[in-house]
């Protein structure tokens, strides 16, 4: 099992209409970055969201990875996700985006794909049905690895086009395109996902348990993986949960009861509305529901949480172990202060993630160098 991070630009409450305090929410998680990439984490997924206050305020999140490389070494560096809708970023504008950061990483970058957050995200492209672009990212998808390899493209499609011909640049900083996943919700996306060749991106809001039938269907489809859309298939699976792993435990269960700890779920439930928000959830801006320290155990056990010192992270984490999932990762909201976050992430890190990923090279980095050569 491999770990990562996920910051999305979290700035919650009144801070996020003061542009001082914006800024500290976007360089705190720059910082968030550099520590796990001191402390043995692989991956770092970066959102690309619109108009989503409070929740995320990385829009430009090609801007923010670049400047991300610049501060780590070692860590993969994820889109998580660029859209692939042409009305939003034109097809050629990812691929040179994502070539462009696989040389800037110089092979770190993961290249995630989507159709964005819900209504009022894509809203602010004028896109007023969210289902329609399904049949854009299925247009798009099979044709970036050929933008990433052929020095005369020419495309015409359903939803966009380029008659004459055009070479993409820069090209991929190796031989092999950057690997490639997609956002992945229900069951059917995940076996799609798989038997595309492409990792899946399952930030799911769900107790792990609750994700073994997702995991399932992915493994299924890629087991039935023949033809990958790129020129090898990334036989990964990635889901997130919650983690509060300090030096001292009783901090720890403290922190799970924050009573702002339940407010990114609210926006999650206000934001993504092509979800579907569980029966009595809050939805922004009802009150987050604070969790009594009694509940802890129990949270804990339905694997909705890991929390405690490290010692009680590792024994918890045999649960997910069981669930099948290739990568875990884990987002840190503004229910724990900049401190409180590296000491987590530096815990883990340091104490938990040794004891599950025994291989020092990321697993998307063995798969690219299976990759087919001339393919395109």
């Amino acid at each position: 099992m491999e770990f990562g991070i996920f910051i999305q630009g979290t700035c919650t409450g009144p801070r996020a209409h003061v542009p001082a305090e914006e800024h500290k929410a976007l360089m705190d998680e720059v910082g968030y970055a550099r520590t796990a990439d001191a402390n043995n984490w692989k991956y770092c997924w970066v959102t690309e969201h619109h108009g989503l206050t409070e929740y995320s305020h990385i829009s430009a999140s090609d801007v923010y990875l670049g400047y991300l490389a610049a501060q780590t070494s070692r860590i993969h560096l994820g889109s998580g996700i660029f859209n692939l809708s042409p009305r939003v970023n034109h097809p050629a504008r990812n691929a040179e985006r994502a070539a462009m950061l696989d040389h800037l990483t110089e092979g770190r970058f993961e290249f995630g794909t989507g159709r964005g957050a819900g209504s009022h995200e894509v809203g602010t492209f004028n896109i007023d049905d969210t289902s329609s672009t399904k049949a854009e990212w299925d247009e798009v998808i099979h044709e970036l690895p050929k933008m990433f390899a052929q020095k005369d493209y020419t495309f015409h499609g359903d939803h966009f086009a380029m008659d004459v011909p055009h070479n993409i640049l820069p090209k991929p900083f190796k031989a092999a395109h950057p690997p490639m996943w997609v956002a992945c919700g229900n069951p059917a996306t995940y076996e799609k996902a798989g038997r595309m060749g492409l990792g899946a991106l399952g930030f799911n809001f769900s107790p792990v348990a609750a994700m073994k039938p997702q995991i399932d269907s992915y493994k299924e489809g890629a087991a039935a993986c023949t033809n990958p859309v790129g020129t090898y298939q990334n036989n990964n699976v990635m889901i997130t949960n919650s983690v509060i792993c300090m030096k001292d435990r009783e901090k720890a269960r403290e922190l799970a009861c924050r009573p702002d700890r339940g407010l990114i779920f609210s926006l999650v439930c206000l934001y993504h509305d092509t979800f579907p928000t569980p029966e009595g959830a809050p939805v922004w801006p009802e009150k987050p529901r604070q969790m009594a320290p009694a509940e802890v155990d129990a949270a804990i056990a339905a694997g909705a949480l890991l929390c405690g010192n490290p010692e009680d992270v590792c024994e918890q984490l045999r649960a997910f172990d069981a669930v099948g999932m290739d990568q875990l990762v884990f987002g840190f909201p503004n229910h724990l202060n900049p401190d409180d976050t590296h000491e987590c992430i530096e815990m883990f890190g340091k104490h938990v993630i040794p004891e599950y990923d025994k291989d020092p090279v990321h697993s998307t980095t063995h798969y690219r160098s299976e990759a087919t050569a001339g393919a395109f």
